[in-house]
């Protein structure tokens, strides 16, 4: 329990704003450094009630939130930390509607909020290798009296590819189609050649063998979803997690922000074993690039 990151502990490091950006600050520069105008090394101190710190020699000052997701919001920037952490601290997510609530803010501040720390989420995997499981699932609402109305009436889904290395890293991908030539760019990319892929009877992977991967199946039609060491239970976990989330939390997920939900929980699917998921996402602050939204 010791080594948990608790509540008590994120309030006691990072429950003013002064700390916390003094923390950006540590991550994006060193206690001393060449002052970008007078060229000595110089130490920058706080500069009293702005977000900068000025150089001890000529005065310069530098601005730590700069370039960053907080740059140029009115938002405290503990109220930044909090929703940080709070995304890091659960397993299903948290919707602006309940920030919203908790901060006192608008909802159109949450969930921009949100939106700019799924930013430090994206995923950017190496090439997966060992034994790794693929499979797609749909993501999208049912459609109305289901019992009574044709198939060609349902509600369009999304398609969502899951590539996992059993004990590893993962990767998830918002896919337009499920073709075998969208699947078979998506395996070339992010799976080593020296994998042993795993799917299920889809015949979209049926090329597999031919670009030299080792590739065997379960027969998901006739009910066979075991077969010894082949399975594809790891990557079905995750879209249990996914779309128990998605729909019990977030209720809706358009088709435009869908990949940046489903980062999100790629992410904290690949800090599960993070003791502290939190500070390996405030290191991603000093790594993302602000992004013009839209």
């Amino acid at each position: 329990m010791k080594d948990k990151f608790t509540l008590r502990s994120f309030q006691y490091s990072f429950g003013k704003d002064e700390q916390c950006l003094e923390a950006v600050k540590q991550l994006r520069f060193a206690d001393e450094m060449e002052c970008p105008k007078c060229k000595r090394v110089a130490k920058f101190y706080k500069v009293t009630d702005r977000t900068s710190y000025a150089c001890n020699f000529c005065g310069h000052h530098i601005y730590p939130l700069a370039g960053t997701i907080f740059e140029k919001s009115t938002t405290p920037l503990s109220y930044w930390f909090f929703a940080m952490y709070l995304m890091t601290q659960t397993r299903a997510g948290t919707s602006a509607k309940q920030l919203e609530r908790m901060l006192g803010v608008t909802y159109k501040t949450a969930w921009r909020m949100f939106k700019q720390i799924r930013m430090l989420m994206a995923q950017s995997p190496s090439l997966l290798d060992g034994v790794v499981e693929i499979d797609e699932t749909f993501m999208g609402g049912k459609g109305k009296n289901k019992a009574y109305v044709p198939n060609f009436n349902e509600i369009p889904k999304e398609v969502v590819m899951g590539i996992v290395k059993r004990k590893g890293e993962a990767y998830f991908k918002h896919i337009p189609n499920t073709g075998k030539w969208t699947l078979l760019a998506q395996i070339k990319e992010h799976v080593d050649p020296t994998a042993h892929v795993m799917t299920d009877d889809y015949r979209g992977y049926i090329k597999l063998p031919e670009l030299g991967y080792t590739h065997d199946t379960v027969n998901h039609s006739a009910s066979q979803y075991v077969l010894g060491n082949i399975h594809n239970n790891t990557v079905e976990g995750f879209w249990s997690i996914l779309k128990r989330g998605v729909y019990g939390v977030y209720r809706i997920v358009s088709k435009k922000y869908l990949q940046s939900y489903v980062d999100e929980y790629a992410y904290r699917y690949n800090h599960r074993a993070d003791q502290n998921m939190f500070g390996d996402l405030l290191r991603q602050v000093a790594e993302v690039k602000m992004i013009k939204i839209v």
